[in-house]
This record gives structure tokens, sequence and C-alpha cells, in this order.
């Protein structure tokens, strides 16, 4: 049953029905009504369980909108990607570290953030508990929904856990609409770090203990909430050289729970190569994703998804940004990966993501890096001549060079050029996009075979796997953790398996496993930084190529988007401005 006082009930009725805290409280924008329509108090009362689909149908709405800037803040600030050339865009910023407070794709992260929770919480606030499991099941939906979204936003706007939590900020805790919103409309400054981490949990543990109704990775389920448990607590586990065990060992523990419950199966390598393709119904591993469906876009609107700045397919996207030349060096480690179409190759699984812009014609270059000043590097191709055993390519000025054999047979070579010694491979000439070969990628695209259709993954079962292995590696149980990790890597690189793991390698290791495998998620930015590493992007690109940003950087952190601030009633403190307001400890 409903909650018994009449005036309460209409006043929470109220709420539901505006959602008035999200419009007038934390955005600076009219954002639209609740997206399926309003519906009478007397509707919601009389069947709460048939006006709560409708209601969650609003608080996932909300997540798909947000996804997109979600994943452009934690993948482009990492090392896995690099664009053509600087842009004007606001997500230009991400990359560059040029941090702004006036970030229209910030304040949309923000704005339609805070509407999920503003939702998922009036839901909370307005329907009794033990009605139904099915009630019960969609109550845990708004407790995952509402920690989850506080999880990403405390990661992108607060400091790395293990930097004096109790002392930095995280963001606003705002649990549903104020009672009068005329009179009561005063909200707190920004919770800590650490405040913000235990609404986070007490959120996904009131989710894990409500749900009991799995309905598909397009809907939280009580493994969502334990997986993203694994990886709260894992952030929360300091870094490999001063480990918090206690925190590691409950990610250990939420990892087993999502492991042990048989409800999700890695996929076989062939299939895990076309993860992409699937859709998320279908897909064995898939834990939670943000479903999106074709019918959400319509003309050229998928050049405006996430998969369209990484390719262009049958016409469709910008195709503006491509795998680093970091991240192809890493899948190229164990064995060289040949994408043409006839030497077609692929010796890591990860690799089947990526796909170069071959030109028409199969000219054979020799392409390497190398070096444009002290600090710049660029792509070479020069035209490629075999005869016999030797190998030749000239420059663009017409100089003959002789190759030297590193691995003849996978084509690597080294050229000694300006007087410096390069490695490069033999390939087909790669389409130029400005002067930067186009290695697109496709994770974000072609699920369900439609050009960039993507439903972003929140969870699945190869992170967690990770997830586990570092947590061991942090327990000091090296044993356990290279078990978990070579699982995913012989998944992908079969025969390739780490013979031991220990305290000098295991940090390496398994946050480069993490790097391979969850690439194009939006995690790589936060993995480096919360384990107190720099990020260095020494390839090609537009990027400043000789910086190394330190997890001790004021930039780790994005601003609070300053027209919420401006709106903010109350207090709303910017994060610092240079690295003298950072606190660590």
């Amino acid at each position: 049953m409903l909650h018994s006082n009449p005036k309460k009930e209409r006043q929470v009725m109220k709420k539901i029905l505006t959602i008035v805290f999200a419009a007038a409280a934390l955005t600076a924008c009219d954002i639209e009504r609740l997206p399926y329509g309003s519906m009478a108090a007397e509707q919601i009362t009389n069947d709460p369980s048939a006006s709560l689909d409708a209601l969650m149908n609003g608080v996932y709405a909300q997540l798909k909108t947000w996804s997109d800037p979600m994943h452009r803040c934690g993948e482009y600030a990492g090392d896995n990607m690099m664009i053509r050339g600087s842009s004007t865009d606001a997500f230009y910023e991400f990359i560059s570290f040029s941090r702004t407070p006036n970030n229209y794709r910030l304040q949309s992260f923000w704005d339609y953030g805070y509407k999920g929770i503003a939702q998922a919480s009036n839901i909370i606030n307005m329907i009794k508990e033990g009605q139904s499991a099915e009630i019960d099941n969609q109550l845990g939906e708004c407790y995952y929904v509402r920690g989850m979204l506080y999880f990403y936003f405390v990661r992108a706007y607060g400091r790395p856990y293990y930097q004096a939590p109790d002392k930095n900020l995280g963001v606003p805790i705002v649990n549903g609409t104020p009672d009068n919103i005329m009179t009561d409309l005063f909200l707190e400054d920004r919770a800590t770090v650490q405040e913000t981490y235990e609404q986070v949990i007490n959120d996904l543990k009131k989710a894990e203990s409500l749900m009991t109704i799995n309905k598909g990775p397009a809907y939280a389920s009580k493994g969502a909430a334990q997986a993203m448990l694994s990886r709260v607590y894992l952030y929360m586990s300091g870094t490999y050289e001063k480990p918090n065990q206690e925190y590691a060992r409950l990610a250990v523990e939420y990892a087993d729970e999502v492991i042990k419950s048989g409800d999700y199966d890695l996929l076989g390598r062939e299939d895990f190569m076309k993860y992409n393709t699937l859709k998320p119904e279908n897909n064995d591993e898939s834990i939670f994703v943000v479903k999106r469906v074709a019918s959400e876009f319509s003309g050229y609107d998928h050049y405006y998804g996430i998969g369209g700045m990484y390719a262009n397919i049958g016409g469709m996207g910008w195709g503006e940004m491509f795998a680093s030349a970091k991240y192809i060096d890493l899948l190229n480690e164990t064995g060289r990966n040949d994408w043409r179409p006839d030497h077609y190759k692929i010796v890591d699984a990860r690799a089947a993501f990526i796909e170069p812009t071959y030109k028409e014609g199969n000219q054979l270059v020799f392409r390497f890096i190398k070096e444009e000043s002290e600090t710049v590097s660029n792509y070479a191709q020069f035209e490629a001549t075999r005869s016999g055993s030797t190998v030749t390519c000239k420059d663009a000025e017409g100089a003959t060079y002789t190759l030297s054999p590193v691995n003849e047979e996978e084509e690597v070579y080294s050229i000694n050029y300006n007087g410096k010694t390069y490695q490069g491979m033999l390939d087909y000439f790669i389409s130029l996009n400005r002067v930067y070969p186009q290695f697109y990628i496709t994770k974000c695209s072609r699920e369900g075979e439609d050009s960039h259709l993507h439903s972003p993954i929140i969870s699945r079962l190869g992170e967690i796997y990770l997830n586990r292995a570092e947590a061991y590696a942090k327990l000091g149980q090296y044993d356990k953790a290279l078990s978990d990790l070579n699982l995913i890597r012989e998944r992908s690189i079969p025969g390739a398996g780490y013979a031991s793991l220990d305290a000098n390698n295991a940090g390496d290791r398994i946050d480069k496993e993490r790097q391979l495998e969850l690439a194009y998620q939006a995690e790589r930015s936060y993995d480096v930084f919360r384990n107190g590493k720099s990020l260095k992007r020494q390839y090609p690109g537009p990027h400043r190529q000789d910086e190394e940003i330190l997890a001790a950087d004021y930039r780790v952190t994005y601003y609070i988007p300053q027209n919420a601030i401006n709106a903010y009633p109350g207090t709303l403190t910017q994060n610092p401005t240079d690295n003298s307001g950072v606190i660590l400890n």
C-alpha cells in the first residue's frame, strides 16, 4: 500500500509529476517533464504497479542522453584514441585537459544525471516497499540508477578516493524534491568524496536487497548492483603501493557474487570479436547497458552518436577520432594484427574493433612513427618495393632507404632515417585525415549491424574478472589474481597468459589488460588516476605529446558547470582552478 498520509501523498505526487527539483535546483535551462507524459495522481494511487512502468521508463530515458557526455568525459581524457586536429567542440577540452566551467557537454552530463537522480528519488519516496516482488524490484532499480549516477559523478567531479576523501568534495546529495519548493528550496553544498561514496554504497546495497527479478541487461538487476559495488570498492582500494585491503576484500566479495551467480557468461573468442554487433539481450556477457534502439535516431543523427566520431560506416559518421598509436602498439605486443583484407589475421581479439581505411589499389608502404621535433611525432607512410629478400622505400623527396628485417614473417622492419632508427611494418596505404592514418574504432558501432547504433556498456562480466584480479593483487593473493587476469587475456590472445604475477609486475600487467579490454567504455582515464599513475600520450595527434598529467594535477577532476553553480539554491563550491587548491592527504 502507499503512504497513508493523504496530504503528504498529494505533495509527493506533485513532485513526481513536475520534477521541479531537477529543473529549478540543479540545472540552468528548461528541461522536459516526464518523458512519457504526466498522469493523474489517482492513476498512480489506484494501480502503482502499472504506473511504475511508465515512471521507470522516464528514469531510464534520462540515461540515454546522459550516457553520451558520460562516454566523452571518460574516454576522451585517456590514451586509447586521438583526434585528427583541434576542434571548437566542447569535447575537445576533455582531450586537451584545458578545463573550463562553461562546457555544454559537461552541463548535459550534470543535468541529465541529476534528472535521473531526481526521478528515481521521487519514486523511492512515493512508493512503499513490500507490496509485491515486482514493485520492490522496480524500487531496487531506482536505487541502482541513483547510486550508479552518484558514482559516475563523484569519479568525474571528485578527486581519486586515495587522496583525502574526507576533505575533498564530491557532489551534492539531494534525494528528492523538497516538500515545499517555494520556501524550502535551499540545498547543502557538495558532500565530501567519502560521504558521496557512502551514498553510492548505501543505494547499491539497498538495490541489491530489493531486486529479485532479472529482466535482462537493459534493466538494473541484483547482478548489476553487485557488479557496480565491485567497481566502487575497487576505486576505494587505494593504489598498488598503498592498498586498502578491507576495500579490496569487499571488491573481491562482490565480484564473487556476480561470477558465481551463473547469470552471465564470458563470450568465446570468436563471439567476443563481434561483441559490438550483438544486441544486449542476445549477449550473455552484458550485465547492464544503456539500451538504445534505431528508432531513436533519424536521418543523419547517427553522426552525433558516440560511434559517429570514431568511424564513417556506410556514409554515416564524422570519422575524426582514431585508435591511438599507443593502443595499436598494445594490440600488437604479442604479435602483429594484420587488418589487410587479403592478409587478415587477428592475434589479439580486441583488434577486431579496429578497422583501418585502406586506400584502393593495395599500395605497399612502410609505415612508422618518426620524430618531427623534440616534442612532436607523426606517422610516415613511405612507398615500399620488394626485390627478392631486399625491401626498400622512398620518402616524399624520392630518397631511397633499405630496410632491415626485425621479424620478416610479420613484415616488421627498421629504418635509419635522418640519423635515427625507427621500427615499423609493411602494410597497405591507409587513407589520411589531415596527416593521420584512419584507424577507425568500431567498438561503439554496428549493434544489430545498424551503422553507429550502440548501447553504452555500464557493466559486463569481463570487467568483473579484472576487478577481482586487481583486488586480489592488492591483497597479495597473486596466484588468484593471475588466474583471473589470464582468463581474460587468453580469451583474446590464446596461449599468451602470464607465467607469474608478483608485487613488481602486477600493477603494470593488470592495468595493461584493463586498458586493452575496457577501451572505448569510458574507463581508462579514471583507471589511471585512481591508482596514482600519470597519463602520458607520446603518440601522434594534436594534443601536447610531451605532457605528463599526474594523478595530483587539478585537471584530474572536471569543473562543476558554472550554470549549475549560478542556478543552485545555496552554495555550490567549484573545484580547484590550479594545483595549489588540491588536497592530497
